[in-house]
């Protein structure tokens, strides 16, 4: 048996650096610390923090007045902050730089009056965040190509269109396309929207479908990259899942497998990955793990030391 890693391991930088925030305030102000949703999308980093005295909630009023609260990678609406100002809380905003890239083009183009179209997964955190940044006049969310024959605006306007950082490059094509067709003024982002390890992940999985005949993704239910990634390798034709931890990988089903495709979200710690390996070699001795250069190894978002 063989054991391809998937080129792209370990979070990425936006991942790195929300998770880095949360452990600089731990060492600097200690507990209680709060964090508005999840950090990133990732169960055993969540559990980890929350058994270090971290509390997530999911509503700003669950935190007292005048704490310490850290806004998840994924970004907030600016009603959030306000709030979160009004409640004297000190708050430290971890969005993904990439994310805050999406929220100023949101705001650039309603400032100009223009319709928008937000490409996304309704109710994901992000999508739910980037909203926030578009006049709600001039907001359309759409989540699939069927979505843009039911927008209500005039095909004769300049729209725009947005799109969520953690889509597939394959899903956001054809709604793309057919938003071209349906607005001849249509204009988008200088670049695209879609974030670099979302990119480089896919990439890595189109490699791995070449050669395996099976592929795992590590990453939790509710990581959106993660299930994209998933999807990559089924639509390539190749058996693709996800596990969030070794203890959910069965190794009876890999008998008689060859070849072992292996990769993870962006919010995936490394350990977990390894994890997976040992438990795969425990079962079957004789696997051989191949394992490349990541080329996002000298990407960093740095991350500003802060005091009290």
């Amino acid at each position: 048996m063989e054991i391809f890693l998937a080129k792209t391991q370990g979070f990425c930088a936006g991942v790195a650096s929300a998770i880095d925030i949360v452990e600089l305030a731990l060492r600097t102000y200690g507990t209680p610390l709060y964090v508005y949703h999840d950090i990133v999308h990732n169960t055993s980093v969540v559990n980890d923090m929350r058994e270090r005295g971290v509390v997530f909630v999911e509503n700003l009023n669950d935190v007292p007045e005048g704490s310490r609260v850290i806004f998840s990678a994924h970004g907030v609406q600016p009603e959030v902050i306000s709030k979160a100002k009004a409640r004297r809380l000190k708050f430290v905003d971890a969005t993904c730089p990439l994310v805050t890239k999406v929220h100023k083009e949101a705001v650039k183009f309603s400032s100009q009056g223009i319709d928008t179209v937000l490409i996304g997964h309704a109710g994901h955190q992000e999508l739910v965040g980037t909203s926030g940044y578009v006049s709600p006049d001039l907001l359309h969310i759409v989540e699939r190509e069927t979505d843009v024959d039911k927008l209500n605006i005039d095909v004769d306007k300049t729209v725009a269109y947005i799109t969520q950082t953690t889509l597939s490059i394959d899903e956001t094509k054809g709604i793309i396309e057919k938003l071209k067709r349906r607005f001849p003024k249509l204009i988008g982002p200088l670049r695209s929207d879609i974030c670099y390890a979302t990119q480089n992940r896919q990439d890595a999985v189109k490699e791995l479908a070449k050669i395996c005949d099976v592929i795992i993704i590590c990453g939790s239910p509710h990581s959106s990259n993660s299930n994209r990634l998933r999807e990559t390798g089924e639509h390539l034709g190749v058996k693709s899942y996800i596990v969030d931890t070794a203890t959910q990988l069965d190794c009876k089903t890999l008998k008689n497998i060859n070849k072992i495709g292996l990769s993870s979200g962006a919010s995936v710690p490394r350990y977990l990955v390894d994890e997976i390996i040992e438990k795969i070699k425990t079962h079957y001795p004789e696997t051989i793990v191949h394992e490349f250069q990541n080329p996002e190894k000298n990407i960093v978002f740095p991350v500003l030391q802060f005091k009290e």
